[in-house]
């Protein structure tokens, strides 16, 4: 009996060894940071009205899939008058491709039909790339982040209409002290954490800043050197559980507690 109750005496100072030195181990605040993504924009090259928008704020695009259309009078008509042009240097192609054959004409004419029927496909060509981008089609797989012209708007030239999130564009930024950079390293994995997200969420280091944020002066006094902040960017493991602009909590060391919140 005796034995039994300093056994049972033993364990119970093991345990309670362990808690008090769970509570005396540093909490670990993490680093505060936010949800970003590097959006595709889709735009056209020259100005015009939006006459059809297939697509909506959310909604998930393949590429190749037709997003929006735009009015194409003045393509369609620029690509007629070409078309024209283009018949007209055939003929006088043929024509002279003849005359030369039977010795009737010259070589200098029949070169310059040649030149004028090359420049004439050139113009048709450039008309028909002009008409069928008045079409944006999806250049990635991802989601529609934000429509910035609607039906009816007048888009100006190289201005975007819609922005797309491709998944593995979307990234978390976040800053650490001078002090903690010697423990990071490209291709790290860090632990995220953000309010009603699940617990197991991580992101790998693939970005860290050589030159410091707000930089002091050229010398710097102990206290300025502890100021300096430096900017880290990771990859998120589920980028779908996250969304742009969301506050975030990182933490470099897994195994450390976590700071409750106040």
């Amino acid at each position: 009996m005796t034995s039994s109750r300093s056994a049972i005496r033993v364990a119970v100072a093991i345990a309670l060894a362990a808690v008090l030195a769970g509570c005396n181990q540093p909490k670990d605040p993490g680093y505060q940071g936010w949800v970003e993504a590097d959006l595709i924009f889709v735009s056209p090259d020259e100005s015009g009205r939006v006459t059809q928008l297939n697509v909506r704020e959310g909604d998930q695009v393949k590429p190749g899939m037709q997003l929006y259309s735009l009015d194409d009078d003045l393509q369609q008509a620029d690509l007629n008058q070409n078309n024209a042009t283009l018949a007209n240097a055939r003929q006088s192609y043929e024509r002279a491709a003849s005359l030369s054959k039977t010795g009737a004409g010259t070589q200098a004419n029949l070169d310059a039909a040649v030149s004028a029927l090359r420049v004439a496909e050139a113009r048709v060509n450039t008309s028909q790339t002009r008409l069928a981008r008045r079409i944006g089609y999806a250049p990635v797989e991802g989601t529609v982040q934000q429509i910035y012209f609607r039906e009816g708007e007048t888009v100006p030239a190289q201005r975007p209409v819609i922005s797309i999130m491709p998944p593995g564009n979307m990234k978390l930024r976040f800053y650490v002290p001078e002090t903690e950079l010697p423990k990071l390293a490209i291709g790290d994995e860090v632990r995220v954490t953000c309010d009603n997200c699940a617990a197991d969420l991580t992101a790998k280091i693939y970005f860290i800043a050589t030159t410091a944020e707000y930089t002091p002066p050229v010398i710097y006094s102990l206290d300025e050197r502890n100021k300096l902040v430096y900017l880290i960017q990771a990859r998120p493991a589920r980028p779908d559980v996250l969304r742009v602009g969301q506050p975030i909590s990182v933490f470099l060391n897994s195994r450390t507690p976590v700071a409750e919140k106040q």
